[in-house]
């Protein structure tokens, strides 16, 4: 019986650059294939030609066996070909049902071709409730976390009921628990013949789902590993050519006084519910928890977008009052946010400007902005962070992933950081460019400076962190030390247990 899906020798030039050459994979039915690489390598790029986003410049696709003479968006959509994005593709104007349908939305009326919401929401709840979902098909998206946001990208994929999913990066936002529920559904999947391609990041996701592992190198196809062959080690030396160094990478000297200590900080997410916290210089701090824990509430109060409701703030000692973000990055509190494209970044703005306009005051002269000295910064960062771009006129749209989290931390180094918070910082990041962000991380920590790394990737957290914190609910529900680290302690004081159990856990 023929592939489910072929594709032979497919080429893609842009001007100037040679995005794919002569990649061939194919896809059984009931298989999941791991496509691995790192950011650039050309996955997003073969996966625009398999969705018929972009035409390829050369090669065949298969589907059956059948050749398709002609290929683009409608024709991989009758083929059964279903996306879930890693960018989310939301409608933030409708409600969950209207984005899970959306294109195929039930009618009623006649010809009056009327929304039946309630079909709809018939339609959707299962979907939902297969996932695990803790929102309703009503429930409008604008109201969503991007976790949620996220599941309704998979319900989406899911509603088509397509013959080959392709699966970007799915879970970038997801906890652990919804993490597992969808690898559980990736299973469910393959047993019923549905081809998956699972595009991630997360080797370890890769190793529990994936069938086959095919790795992109600058656009060619470099190896392949069945299932006895999957492992860690060879997936990372197919990604970069070369062994990867361990994650963690222990501090010179040890953590100083002071840092930022908040004592019975009270935030509008939990406002029954008190915060004590103490991040040190010259240590990583990790931050665990499930998502709606409050960690995020808890880094945007700490930066002064939202205004703590009783509690105390200090920092090297001196009681801080943060009346907005202006103060803490006056004081030297800075924040690489979760969503760096919508909160981080000015994506149409280039490297220059986003490395230099939270400070633009100190490239002023006489009133006037002097661009030579905006530059001469911003090159300054582009080459001592190796950001991947010809110069910095580039604009922060058309860089990877990686390089867009080291040109927001390039505006913060252009400046003078006491504090840096990091929300999820390697969210959608490949393993290579992970290595150089934990690097720098460790680097600024021992120059003295106090890091707050919030983070749902558990081998991030067990493997960057100096000690971690876990939140429950809005509250520190307990802390670990190097030697009591382990998966099991975190979550233990994740779902609200005891340091104690939680210790009980890791002996």
């Amino acid at each position: 019986m023929a592939p489910l899906l072929e594709l032979d020798g497919i080429g893609k030039t842009y001007p100037g650059v040679r995005a794919l050459d002569g990649v061939s994979l194919r896809l059984e039915r009931g298989e999941v294939l791991g496509l691995i690489g790192e950011n650039g390598a050309g996955k997003s790029t073969l996966m625009k030609v398999l969705g018929g986003v972009v035409p390829s410049s050369e090669g065949t696709i298969r589907i059956d066996g059948q050749l398709q003479a002609s290929w683009d968006v409608p024709a991989a959509t009758r083929a059964g070909i279903a996306f879930v994005h890693q960018e989310l593709s939301l409608f933030d104007n409708l409600d969950v049902a209207g984005n899970v349908l959306f294109g195929r939305e039930p009618l009623r009326g006649g010809p009056l071709r009327l929304f039946d919401r309630r079909a709809a929401r018939e339609k959707v709840a299962p979907i939902l409730r297969r996932l695990g979902a803790d929102f309703t098909p009503d429930t409008p998206v604008a109201e969503l976390s991007i976790a949620q946001r996220q599941l309704v990208e998979i319900a989406r994929a899911l509603a088509a009921e397509a013959r080959i999913i392709i699966l970007d990066e799915p879970t970038s936002s997801l906890t652990l628990s919804e993490t597992a529920r969808l690898l559980s559904v990736v299973k469910e999947l393959r047993a019923g013949g549905v081809g998956l391609i699972y595009i991630t990041h997360r080797l370890g996701e890769i190793i529990d789902c994936a069938d086959r592992v095919v790795c992109l190198r600058d656009g060619r196809m470099v190896g392949a590993l069945q299932r006895e062959d999957i492992a860690h080690g060879t997936m990372i030396r197919l990604m970069i050519g070369r062994e990867l160094r361990s994650l963690y990478a222990p501090p010179t000297n040890p953590p100083g006084e002071g840092g930022l200590e908040v004592r019975g900080l009270v935030t509008s997410a939990f406002p029954a519910r008190q915060v004590d916290l103490h991040i040190r210089p010259g240590e990583i701090l990790g931050l665990a928890g499930l998502v709606g824990a409050g960690r995020t509430s808890l880094a945007r109060t700490l930066f002064g977008i939202d205004p703590p409701l009783a509690g105390e703030i200090r920092l090297d000692g001196r009681p801080l009052a943060l009346r907005g973000p202006r103060d803490a990055v006056a004081a030297g509190i800075y924040l690489a946010p979760e969503d760096r494209k919508r909160a981080g970044l000015v994506l149409d703005m280039p490297i220059t400007q986003n490395v230099t306009l939270a400070n633009a005051a100190d490239y002023t002269r006489g009133g006037l902005l002097m661009h030579r000295l905006e530059r001469a910064a911003a090159e300054k960062q582009r080459q001592g962070l190796r950001i991947k771009a010809p110069d910095c006129g580039v604009r922060a749209s058309t860089l990877s992933g990686g390089n867009q989290q080291k040109v927001v931390l390039g505006k913060w180094l252009s400046m003078a950081p006491r504090v840096i918070l990091f929300d999820e910082p390697t969210r959608g990041i490949d393993v290579g460019a992970k290595g150089e962000i934990y690097a720098l991380m460790r680097a600024l920590s021992d120059h003295g400076v106090a890091i707050l790394m919030i983070s749902s990737d558990m081998e991030e957290v067990l493997g960057v962190s100096d000690r971690i914190v876990v939140m429950h609910e809005g509250r520190i529900s307990g802390g670990l030390d190097r030697s009591g680290f382990s998966e099991q302690a975190v979550l233990r004081l994740a779902i609200g247990g005891t340091r104690q159990e939680a210790e009980e856990t890791h002996a």
